[in-house]
Parts: C-alpha cells; sequence; structure tokens
C-alpha cells in the first residue's frame, strides 16, 4: 500500500501471450480490414530463427485474427502464391466478412510463395475488396499489407497508387508491416504508408513481426464509432446549412472552413463541438489546429476557440469546442435572437495528411432558469482537487475503454486498469453533480523493450471534457497533458474545477465550460512511437478517479445536497490482491518517479480567444449515450 503524495506506481509488465482474448465488440458501420500478404519467392526464405518466412507470416495471420473482435469484418488477399512468374499474379483469398478465424488460418495455411511482388496491383484490388459504407456513412477501411521485400513490377507504382487510394475516400488508410526489411525495400514499404494515410511497422525477426501485425489489426478494429446526421457544411455563410439542436457528421480538409448555420433566441445559451477522427498516427505537425467560432451579423465573431496537436509523432481525435452566451446584462451584439453561424476550421502545414478527416458535430441549447432561480457563485478554484487531491488506491478493476464519445466507457471512483496500443486513444466517462469535480491519475506502464530496439521517447497524454465536449484540461496552472513515455512508468493528473453554473460568466477557458453537470469524458492517448519500445503489443495503464465534493440538487444558491450513491474507491494498491489478469502483469512496485516533462510535445493544447463573458441558460445537459 502507497500513499500517493509523492509516489508514483511502477508498473512491471510480463509478455503478453501472442494475442489478447477474442471478444465481441460493436464493429464501426463500414468498417472493415484487408489483409495483403506477401506470398513470393522470398517469403520462402529463412526467418532466421529455424523456420520460414512465410510460416512467421502464418503464425502472425493467426495470431491477429485471434485477438480481433467477433464478427469484425476481415478479408485476405496473397500476391505471388500461384506462379514463379507474372505481375498479373495476386488473388482474393477470403472475401471481407464477418470474421471467420478458422477460414483465414486455412487459406493462409495454404498458401505456398512461388513468384513476383505486385505490390501496386495488389493495392487497387484490396481497395476495390472493401465494402464501402453505405448512404454515405462513416467508417473505417484498413489495407493491411505485410511484404518482405520491394514491387518486382514496373507498374502501377505502389506509392502512387497508395496515394491515390488515400485521395479517394476519408475513411481508407493503408498500414505496412515490413519483415527483415532494410534499404530500398523498407523505403518503398514507408512511403505506401504515408501516402496511404496509415503507419509503417517495422519487424526484424518473427516475434516482431507477430507483435506489429496485432497493433495495426487490433488498432484498425478499435476505430471511433461515430454518431449522427449526415449533414455538409459549405466554404460560405449564404449557402450553410440550417441546423437544429443534434449531433451530425460530416468531413473537412486541410485549411479548409465549414460553415453551419443555426437559429437562436435572445436568452438561451448554444453550446457547439467539432471533433475531428484523423487515421491513428498519421502525419501531422505541432501547429495544426481544429478552430471553432460562432458568428452573428455582418462583421462579428461573438467567440472562438481552437485546438492544436502541439506534437509532430501522430495524428489522434482532436475537439475543439465553443459557446454562445448571452451576457449578464443582455446588451452585447451577440445577445440578439437572430441568425447564427457555427464556423469549424481545419490549419495543416505542409506535409501533413492531406486526406480529408470525418468530422463529428453536436449543438446543444441550454434555455435559461427559471425566473426567480438565483445560481450558485462560481466556482474558479480547483481547491481540494488540485494536483495534491487524495484518489482512491484500491485494487484496480479490470475496463475496456471505448473508441470515443459515442461508446465512451462508464466509470465511476475507483481505480482501473486497461490496456492500450500504440496510436490509440482510450475513452471513458464519469458523472459529475453540481457543486462537484472531477480528478484523476493516469499511469502508464513499465514494459519490457523490445529486443534489439534503440529505445526512442514517445509520450502518453490525457484530455477531460465537458458533458457538451469542451476540452478543459489546458491552461490549468495546476496540470499537465502530456508526459514522454520510453517503457518506465509515467504518470499523469489531471482534473476541473468545480461545476457551476455561474462558471459560463468566467474568462478562463478551463473554467467558463464547466457550467452543466453530466458525463464528463476522459481521453488517455499514447504515442504512435510508442510500437518501437514495447515488447508487449499492448502497454498498460491505471487510472486512478474521484468525484469530490458534494453533489447538490441544482445549480441554484442554496441547492439541497444529494444523498450519496457513489462508490468509495477506499484504500488500498494499484497491484491489487490478484494482479493484472487480462494484461498478464507479472508483479507491480512502488517508487519515487520523477517525470521530466518535454517542453516540446504539449498534447491537444488548447486556447480561447474570448469577448466579455454572456449570460446563458442553464437546464441540464443532454448527455451523450453509449
Amino acid at each position: 500500500m502507497a500513499a500517493l503524495g509523492g509516489l508514483l506506481l511502477a508498473l512491471t509488465a510480463a509478455v503478453l501471450p501472442a494475442a489478447a482474448a477474442p471478444h465481441t465488440a460493436p464493429v464501426a458501420e463500414g468498417g472493415g480490414m484487408m489483409m495483403v500478404l506477401d506470398s513470393s519467392g522470398s517469403m520462402a526464405g529463412s526467418d532466421g530463427a529455424g523456420s520460414t518466412r512465410i510460416a512467421a507470416a502464418r503464425r502472425a495471420i493467426g495470431t491477429v485474427v485471434d485477438g480481433l473482435p467477433d464478427g469484425y469484418p476481415t478479408g485476405l488477399r496473397v500476391y505471388g502464391a500461384d506462379k514463379p512468374k507474372g505481375c498479373d499474379d495476386t488473388r482474393l483469398a477470403r472475401p471481407v466478412a464477418p470474421l471467420d478465424r478458422d477460414g483465414l488460418k486455412r487459406a493462409v495455411a495454404g498458401v505456398t510463395p512461388k513468384g513476383d511482388t505486385p505490390i501496386g496491383l495488389s493495392l487497387n484490388k484490396a481497395a476495390a475488396d472493401l465494402p464501402r459504407p453505405a448512404d454515405g456513412g462513416t467508417g473505417k477501411r484498413t489495407i493491411l499489407l505485410v511484404s518482405d521485400g520491394t514491387d518486382t513490377c514496373q507498374s502501377p507504382q505502389p506509392c502512387q497508387v497508395a496515394a491515390q487510394l488515400a485521395a479517394s475516400g476519408a475513411d481508407l488508410h493503408i498500414d505496412t508491416v515490413g519483415f527483415q526489411v532494410a534499404g530500398q525495400a523498407r523505403a518503398q514499404l514507408e512511403c505506401i504508408a504515408k501516402a496511404g494515410n496509415g503507419q509503417y511497422y517495422d519487424a526484424p525477426d518473427a516475434r516482431a513481426l507477430s507483435r506489429q501485425v496485432q497493433r495495426a489489426g487490433q488498432l484498425s478494429a478499435a476505430g471511433y464509432r461515430f454518431s449522427g446526421k449526415q449533414v455538409r457544411g459549405t466554404a460560405d455563410r449564404q449557402s450553410a446549412p440550417l441546423i437544429a439542436p443534434g449531433q451530425y457528421l460530416d468531413s473537412i480538409g486541410p485549411n479548409e472552413e465549414r460553415y453551419y448555420a443555426t437559429n437562436l433566441d435572445a436568452a438561451s445559451a448554444a453550446d457547439f463541438s467539432a471533433t475531428v477522427v484523423p487515421q491513428p498516427g498519421a502525419a501531422i505537425d505541432s501547429p495544426d489546429a481544429l478552430r471553432t467560432k460562432v458568428v452573428y451579423g455582418a462583421d462579428g465573431s461573438c467567440e472562438s476557440t481552437s485546438a492544436m496537436f502541439g506534437q509532430r509523432e501522430g495524428a489522434a481525435p482532436l475537439t475543439s469546442a465553443v459557446s454562445r452566451i448571452p451576457s449578464q446584462r443582455g446588451t452585447k451584439s451577440c445577445d440578439k435572437a437572430g441568425r447564427y453561424w457555427l464556423v469549424v476550421e481545419r490549419t495543416a502545414a505542409k506535409g501533413s495528411d492531406a486526406a480529408r478527416w470525418p468530422l463529428e458535430l453536436t449543438f446543444h441549447v441550454e434555455h435559461p432558469l427559471s425566473k426567480g432561480v438565483t445560481p450558485a457563485p462560481s466556482e474558479p478554484d480547483y481547491g481540494a482537487g488540485g494536483k495534491d487531491a487524495t484518489l482512491p488506491t484500491t485494487a484496480p478493476e479490470a475496463v475496456s475503454g471505448g473508441t470515443g464519445f459515442n461508446d465512451a466507457r462508464p466509470l465511476h471512483q475507483g481505480v482501473w486498469r486497461d490496456r492500450i496500443l500504440p496510436a490509440q486513444t482510450l475513452w471513458y466517462k464519469v458523472p459529475v453533480g453540481w457543486g462537484q469535480q472531477l480528478r484523476y491519475d493516469v499511469e502508464f506502464a513499465n514494459e519490457p523493450k523490445a529486443k534489439g530496439a534503440v529505445t526512442p521517447t514517445s509520450f502518453g497524454s490525457t484530455q477531460v471534457y465537458t458533458p457538451y465536449r469542451a476540452p478543459v484540461g489546458s491552461g490549468t496552472g495546476q496540470f499537465t497533458q502530456q508526459a514522454p513515455y520510453n517503457g518506465r512508468v509515467a504518470s499523469l493528473k489531471m482534473g476541473t474545477v468545480p461545476v457551476s453554473w455561474t462558471n459560463r460568466y468566467e474568462t478562463r477557458p478551463n473554467v467558463t465550460p464547466v457550467h452543466a453537470n453530466g458525463d464528463f469524458y476522459i481521453a488517455v492517448t499514447l504515442g504512435a512511437r510508442a510500437a518501437q519500445i514495447s515488447e508487449n503489443p499492448q502497454i498498460g495503464v491505471v487510472l486512478r478517479v474521484a468525484v469530490l465534493g458534494k453533489e447538490k440538487a441544482g445549480p441554484e444558491a442554496g441547492a439541497v445536497a444529494v444523498k450519496s450513491s457513489a462508490v468509495d474507491g477506499g484504500s488500498g494498491s494499484a497491484a491489487g490482491s490478484g494482479g493484472w489478469p487480462a494484461i498478464r502483469v507479472a508483479g507491480v512496485s512502488v517508487g519515487v518517479v520523477g517525470v521530466l516533462l518535454l517542453a516540446g510535445l504539449g498534447m491537444s493544447y488548447v486556447w480561447a480567444r474570448r469577448k466579455p463573458r454572456p449570460a446563458g441558460a442553464g437546464s441540464d445537459p443532454r448527455k451523450s449515450g453509449s
């Protein structure tokens, strides 16, 4: 058992078995994966461990299908397997269909390496093999290429094919795994992944091949699950679609603006959010940003907020949120009833991902408090919920985070353990009432290093969002969103100020949005470069969650306290009495760890340019469900 004031858990993880246990998970509509396996003559060569490369590839494919969720649409295409020579030698071995583990294993077992390496043609065919989302829906389609060499056919050129395919739809990306490659072969596979808005995974030996194929496959299956009505924003306000409160889906390209119109009354507050979902690990630059603003009249911006990636390692979901809140006196230009516009802008540096990104929008209206109701005072300070707050230390309970806001996993006060992939973001939600505040720690596990790896530094990060999806973990003066991760334990602290209706009149961007009770969201991200660090496909993560303060029955001054039904986290050790069975963690020890924060690695930091704060309304927010 360890006090948390200055002590940090060192989580020592044992090597995972080849695949995590299969599980049933909802599959994103229109999603699926086509594995493309190099079966050319070179795959009959030695893997350096007493077997052949094709045998190692068979084992790796078997491992990844064992770890995919039940029902996840998966297919297999092979090339170079049917004749000694021929640049048309590519064959659909298993069509994309709900996951058939035995069928896929039989298909790959029947492959014998023979011929050439028509990668470009096979990529084109694989894209056609993947069904598109129905009726303009938003999904995630993945081509996973496993190869030990370069394309031996002159046409079509693989990098050009990858770029064309990526440009054809925001839902498609190409990941590549290089098995014992170097020089030109590695450069070509890296080029394909970059042009295809995907990731390159290096596998110098059979064990690494199994690990990297698992990561790529599981990350594909864990894609963000979208929800909303299709809408098409416009480049100007004149033709902008009229939207009502609700949730919407669109897409946005680099350095593009999208306009959406709505009619607002003079008394109600309006809360907007925009979330872009790039392919995990896609190329981005630190200043790449998502901006939201509310516009009224011919000349004025009522409010604007921007969120930045703040790192160059690879993309993750990014959310910006903005509110139009009428001022207390009702005399400002944006206090009037009339037509308003939500503007969403994506800025991208040269060399950043050029694909269109799926865009999820939310719009809520908060009506005024009832006449005669006096709201409680604002709560702009962290108080008991600061960085030194005491958090639960019970044995951790197993949990699986969601893929986004829409299926965020519900948590209550306590200690939770999960597993995270490199380039993945896991999502959770915690109910927080009037007068309460959310406070939590995130701890990334100590992991065995990959054999022969030159250990780079990646990062772990976290962000907390209000019920209306406004990020409020930046600029707090208390907490840091990101810590470096190099395979050794790393820890982050995060929290919110107490929820108060009157916070809307404050000016700090980490306070103003905390003006409604409901489900607050926690996002936890591991950097893409962690794929070069850990021997295990996934990395252990622990969350210590506390909801502090007495919940009040409403936003009004003098509201009575609600009888608590929260689960007390108690005290104890995160090691627990039963260890970490779900991720096979062998041991847990306690030590004092100093975390060096890298200045250049701020993740998704958010700032706001705010006019004098307007006044708004305050019915309870509509919660986003799973």
